[in-house]
């Protein structure tokens, strides 16, 4: 059977594919093994969840999603009306969106966040204009924040205090990170490492969904049950505010929208990598330190009170979750103990998809290698502990600066997606001209290393582009799987083992292909034909006109449908 995420993102499967897919099944078995289950996407739940998990996974992304009324509890000071606004790209994981911070320096670096006037959290909006908040006088430092993704947060939580402890005291002195205790909202006088937020200022994600939809919605709940007066005018919060505190009430269902989002955030994948181990990249990240921060791997906790698919997982976040000086290139921004200089290392994982880049966003469009380029520079600012990694990147050989972007643009990409578009479909199968790698191109290439193009077919990285990598294609695929004449063989396979021909290269047998010269599809080959070929004339991706499927309109295309003059033929 497919699998939970291609039976959510494909299309329905009519009964030749239905038969294809048992056949290929009955020969797997013969096998003795089964296709290997492409990774989750970046936003998807976790593989191993129960119907009951699953269930409480979607509830809780419609929440996350849905936009809170004023009616409701919104306001009366907020910046977004609903978790998705922010964490967008995709639902759940990193967004454009930035915030406001702003507080006062002294002379001796002392940080004031001006609480009294609604610091050091601007919120952008409100439900009338006089609670409109604004950056007060007294502010003499501000800095934005770009939103950061909650892939992945379940299993972040799940890592064990003392293997965060374990790394800090094993790193070198010049770069040793600030584990950050704080207390959960939840679970007041316990004491947990900090690893959520920009400043690690909070432990559980129960915690953070508390704190989010208060300070960036202004909804009070159980955990937080109090609203901001606008830059700390309480005449101004009572004239503004009518709904009775906490203003999150349980749903039809009995369950509250904290706790709603929660399961969505704590139940959600980490997103994939791909390859999923051996670029030469990550070896070359490691032996010029950044790994000493951007720690590659955890096994989370096996405490019998986590969920038994959040229990001993081995992860891969490239971060070590601790607050560092990065000196001129951090915020300013103090965070009760911790001083403005400190920023925890960000996750590492689906970094490929992340634009923009950095605390504030500075980083943003032009290409994702330009970006990680530039942030890896913005290292070796005054003050930062991360300068000697980035002078050492600076050094390497530009082969080897190629080999750790690839590794990086590694973080976040889906198996078989050979475009980097996030979906697996017809150009990941045929290949384009900007990627040329498609499966079919490196079906039955043997001796693939994981930093060779046809390494995204790879799945089970075995070397070899072959018929277990074809049957997890299938597991991966986002569009409908076709099969023309019905013979109960799918086309991409026939495609693949030559039984068909495509001469066109659209990924439709010729077979199936009464009259591709047919522009117009009045079963006539006529003046109208050629007219649409002219009105393409030139190079074209994906053109009507374009008959021989070659990404430029022109001369040969003409000749193909002069060719092909008159009415259509039959097909099958």
């Amino acid at each position: 059977m497919r699998s939970y995420n291609a039976i959510r993102r494909g299309g329905v499967m009519g009964l030749p594919v239905a038969l294809a897919m048992v056949a290929a099944a009955v020969a797997v078995g013969e096998r003795g093994s089964g296709p290997q289950e492409p990774q989750p996407r970046s936003g998807d739940p976790l593989a191993q969840l129960d119907a009951g998990s699953l269930a409480m996974f979607e509830l809780g992304r419609v929440q996350f999603e849905r936009n809170i009324t004023v009616e409701e509890g919104l306001g009366p000071t907020f910046n977004q009306t609903s978790c998705a606004s922010c964490h967008n790209n995709p639902v759940g994981g990193h967004g454009t969106q930035t915030v406001t911070r702003f507080g006062r320096l002294d002379k001796k670096g002392g940080f004031d966040p001006l609480d009294a006037l609604g610091g050091s959290l601007l919120q952008a909006n409100a439900n009338s204009d006089p609670c409109l908040e604004t950056v007060p006088p007294e502010a003499n430092i501000t800095s934005l924040r770009v939103t950061l993704g909650s892939l992945g947060f379940g299993l972040i939580e799940a890592i064990d205090d003392s293997d965060l402890l374990a790394v800090r005291d094993g790193q070198d002195p010049s770069i040793r990170g600030i584990a950050r205790t704080v207390q959960p909202l939840e679970s007041p006088g316990v004491d947990r490492i900090g690893r959520f937020g920009w400043k690690s200022q909070v432990a559980t994600v129960l915690t953070f969904s508390a704190d989010a939809s208060m300070n960036e919605m202004g909804l009070t709940n159980r955990l937080v049950d109090f609203e901001n007066a606008p830059n700390g005018d309480d005449e101004l919060l009572q004239q503004c505010d009518m709904v009775p505190d906490p203003e999150d009430v349980p749903d039809s269902g009995g369950v509250e929208f904290i706790d709603r989002v929660t399961d969505f955030q704590r139940f959600m994948s980490a997103p994939p990598q791909t390859p999923r181990s051996g670029m030469i990249g990550e070896g070359l990240l490691a032996s010029i330190g950044c790994t000493a921060c951007h720690v590659a791997q955890y096994t989370t906790s096996s405490d019998t009170q986590l969920e038994p698919f959040l229990q001993g997982q081995v992860i891969h976040p490239y971060s070590d979750f601790l607050l560092h000086d990065m000196g001129i290139a951090s915020d300013g921004i103090g965070d009760g103990p911790i001083s403005g200089r400190f920023i925890r290392t960000p996750v590492l994982w689906g970094i490929k998809g992340r634009n923009p880049m950095w605390h504030d966003g500075r980083f943003a469009d032009g290409t994702f290698q330009g970006r990680l380029l530039d942030a890896i520079a913005e290292h070796d600012v005054f003050g930062s502990q991360g300068g000697a990694s980035a002078q050492a990147f600076a050094a390497l050989q530009p082969l080897e600066k190629d080999a750790v972007l690839r590794f990086l643009a590694s973080l976040g990409q889906p198996e078989f997606d050979a475009t980097g578009d996030d979906h697996v479909g017809m150009e990941d199968f045929l290949g384009t001209i900007e990627h040329p790698s498609g499966f079919q191109e490196c079906w039955g290439s043997v001796g693939v290393l994981p930093d060779d193009p046809c390494a995204v077919h790879d799945i089970d990285q075995d070397g070899t582009i072959g018929m277990g990598d074809y049957e997890s294609l299938l597991m991966a695929w986002d569009e409908p799987l076709d099969d023309c004449d019905e013979d109960g063989e799918l086309d991409l396979l026939e495609l693949l083992q030559g039984t068909q021909s495509d001469e066109d290269g659209d990924g439709v047998p010729d077979d199936c292909q009464a009259c591709p010269s047919d522009i117009t599809g009045d079963d006539q080959v006529a003046v109208e034909d050629l007219l649409a070929v002219i009105a393409d004339w030139g190079p074209c991706v994906g053109c009507d006109g374009d008959v021989n499927n070659d990404t430029m309109v022109d001369v040969l295309d003409l000749l193909q449908v002069i060719a092909a003059w008159g009415p259509c033929e039959s097909g099958p």
